[in-house]
């Protein structure tokens, strides 16, 4: 009797604590295969970027809190119509430049969708680069974009093998873009139609669509695997820009006699 007595007593002091894990933290609820399946990224991963974050999104208190310069402006219903892109619907019209492991190296958001693509590229940054820095490489554009002695564009209308050559390498290189946005809209399918789109402001649309952006680099940077739930269609640019200049139709024609 004496040694069941302590065989209890020992049991109550010496048993194991019960653990109550925090059933509304993704973080211990799911294990990586979940966490990527609902939040795109793994536990280690959305760590790193609660880190890198936390210190922007902290509540500022009134030693801290600074004084505002600016005021945030919201987009007048005069400015609805620009938005309507060519294919009827709202968008923002986003320029990209892609590498050969589908990062997304140079972007624009900021253009309303019914922006044609080459008035994008002549108001931004990377066209001021590219024209004052010739021996910085060449890019590869869409039938919607000028022809350049840094931006090569497929021909119109090819007539002859060579040229047929031609543009389908240009095409097969070419679609490391088509590529990248279709990853980029399969991991966040807000940003495509069938996901709903994005039911915000243009303002607040922008910053969500860079994010993505950044997101969608960290995510191949680290490898991390894309959830395929239903392939995305391919998108094509149907338009012909027809801006050339002599000098870039001679580049472009001693790339064709490679082919």
């Amino acid at each position: 009797m004496a040694a069941a007595l302590q065989i209890l007593f020992m049991r109550r002091h010496f048993r194991r604590e019960r653990v109550f894990r925090d059933r509304t933290n993704p973080l211990e609820l799911y294990n990586d295969e979940d966490m990527i399946k609902r939040y795109r990224f793994p536990r280690a991963t959305v760590l790193e970027l609660i880190d890198r974050v936390s210190p922007m999104i902290e509540t500022p208190t009134r030693r801290s809190m600074s004084i505002s310069t600016s005021t945030q402006v919201k987009a007048s219903g005069d400015d609805e119509p620009n938005f309507v892109c060519r294919k009827g619907y709202h968008a923002i019209n986003v320029q990209a430049v892609v590498d050969h492991k589908l990062r997304f190296t140079n972007v624009v958001v900021r253009w309303p969708g019914s922006t044609h693509d080459a008035f994008i590229l002549q108001q931004s940054a990377l066209y001021r680069h590219m024209d004052t820095n010739l021996n910085a490489g060449w890019l590869l554009g869409d039938s919607g974009y000028p022809l350049k002695v840094w931006l090569i564009t497929p021909l119109a209308n090819p007539s002859n093998p060579q040229e047929q050559r031609f543009n389908n390498s240009h095409c097969k290189t070419r679609n490391i873009v088509e590529r990248a946005f279709g990853v980029l809209k399969q991991r966040f399918r807000c940003l495509h139609k069938t996901g709903g789109a994005l039911s915000y402001r243009p303002e607040r649309s922008t910053n969500i669509i860079e994010t993505c952006f950044r997101l969608h680099n960290l995510a191949v940077e680290k490898n991390i695997p894309l959830n395929l739930d239903q392939p995305l269609p391919i998108l094509h640019n149907d338009h012909i820009n027809q801006q050339q200049n002599i000098a870039a139709q001679a580049l472009r024609n001693q790339l064709i006699q490679r082919f």
